[in-house]
């Protein structure tokens, strides 16, 4: 592919990253209802940091969904019952899901393949009975009527298209964040570790180390989506730490597309769009629905939608600059 197809490519993924952000900032006043959309980003969050791990640096987690209820439980907790603001309960959250990571990233990560997955998915179902034993989660029930606060003491969240407007913003500087960590020094070692582990070790690097940091970097941005969802829906329960979360954020990451920036956010609307809108119509038939069509998207669109979309793309340009 030439230099000038290339800076093509990219010069029209800013403008649908453009236009992507226009529609975010318009949607409270173009009838997307703001509840609906915040739910969506805290997940869009969540499938972009286990993005961080399975599309780039190859591994795969089973027990993601541990580090987001962790962070729900400890945000609620201690906006409800301790009075905290809720910048300092997400950041108390996200800090307690860093380092649950780290251990069980200390725990996990000298092991490869489906040891790995097993090994997270095992300490994960350990949290989520933890969850269930102890007494501040409130079992069964949850945490309820968790108070949204005023952020920085002067800002009421309660209103939906305030509150709204934060957790795009939050969205967008993860989203940043990713973008750069990916393409800085630190994300093209994640990539040779992907690619090949054993020639990584070969010249020199200290492939468990960066494969822990970046563990504990997704684990502390999905305990992010969980203190922001909390915030936004005011409860937590045990749905968020379930292994079937866990489930759900594979299929995000894999629909939208795996490895790429844009893909797990539109994989994380898709599954939430899906489950809000036509859960009423169909009932429980809804995870059906959601199964058929990651059949569909293995079988079809192995890339996922903005994989596919982008081979496609540089396809068309090899074929432009050949002639």
């Amino acid at each position: 592919m030439s230099a000038a197809s290339g800076s093509d490519i990219s010069q029209r993924s800013r403008i649908a990253w453009g236009v992507g952000l226009l529609v975010l900032l318009a949607a409270p006043f173009i009838g997307l209802y703001p509840v609906f959309m915040m739910k969506a980003l805290c997940f869009a969050i969540f499938a972009c940091a286990f993005n961080l791990l399975l599309g780039y640096t190859g591994l795969l987690s089973f027990g993601h969904a541990a580090y987001l209820g962790a962070a729900a439980y400890a945000t609620g907790w201690l906006v409800r019952s301790a009075g905290w603001s809720p910048e300092l309960g997400v950041l108390a959250g996200t800090a307690v899901a860093a380092l649950l990571g780290l251990a069980v990233g200390l725990i996990a990560i000298r092991r490869q393949g489906i040891y790995f997955a097993m090994v997270t998915l095992a300490m994960a179902q350990m949290i989520y009975f933890v969850f269930l034993q102890a007494p501040f989660t409130g079992g069964v029930d949850g945490l309820q009527g968790v108070p949204r606060g005023k952020l920085f003491g002067l800002i009421s969240l309660a209103n939906d298209t305030v509150l709204y407007y934060v957790v795009l913003a939050v969205f967008v500087a993860v989203f940043l964040f990713i973008i750069r960590i990916v393409h800085s020094p630190y994300g093209q070692v994640l990539k040779a570790i992907r690619e090949n582990e054993p020639r990584a070790v070969s010249l020199g690097y200290d492939v468990d180390r960066y494969k822990l940091l970046a563990f504990v970097l997704s684990t502390a941005l999905a305990g992010l989506a969980g203190s922001m969802k909390t915030l936004v829906l005011g409860f937590a329960t045990l749905s968020d730490a379930h292994w079937s979360l866990s489930g759900e954020v594979v299929l995000m990451t894999l629909l939208g597309g795996m490895g790429t920036f844009a893909g797990p956010v539109l994989g994380a609307f898709t599954i939430i769009g899906l489950q809000n809108f036509l859960a009423d119509q169909v009932g429980a038939w809804i995870n059906v629905i959601i199964g058929a069509i990651f059949v569909i998207c293995v079988v079809a669109f192995r890339r996922g939608f903005i994989g596919e979309l982008l081979a496609w793309q540089q396809r068309r340009q090899a074929k432009e600059s050949a002639k």
